[in-house]
């Protein structure tokens, strides 16, 4: 339990860092090689705990701790539960895997919205011009 919490806040903490230094670096900054370098070792480390080391802790947490084997019945025939009637078996191990799927599909849903996040700091949006009935934008004659 610990060490899958630890994995969670080192991983959040390093994705609250490329914010903090998104917010500090002025937008256009032509990047040098040595920031292009460590930028790309730091996004490869936060993506291997995204994606590799908080998935292995799950796993693991729930295979010791919880002890959510293949003979633990949640659903279906010989299960002790309100979804006896089931025709099939649901074990915690299949519990087990849809959470680390759900893990992956929030990380990536979250991977992507950083990275919208990212590419859209310092723009604005664009000031709106009335319009004719057309959709042609009116001006004034000078």
């Amino acid at each position: 339990m610990v060490a899958l919490i630890v994995s969670l806040v080192i991983t959040f903490a390093m994705t609250a860092g490329i914010f903090v230094y998104g917010k500090n670096r002025k937008v256009g900054t032509p990047v040098t090689w040595g920031e292009a370098v460590l930028g790309g070792t730091y996004v490869f480390a936060l993506l291997f705990m995204i994606y590799g080391v908080v998935p292995h802790q799950w796993l693991t947490y729930a295979d010791t701790d919880l002890e959510w084997r293949k003979d633990a019945i949640v659903a279906g025939p010989g299960s002790t539960g309100v979804l006896d009637w089931l025709p099939f078996s649901i074990t915690k191990y299949t519990l087990r895997d849809v959470v680390v799927t759900v893990i992956y599909i929030v990380f990536f849903a979250l991977q992507i919205a950083a990275w919208m996040l990212w590419q859209n700091r310092g723009k604005t949006k664009p000031i709106a011009i009335e319009t004719s009935t057309y959709g042609r934008p009116l001006v004034k004659a000078n």
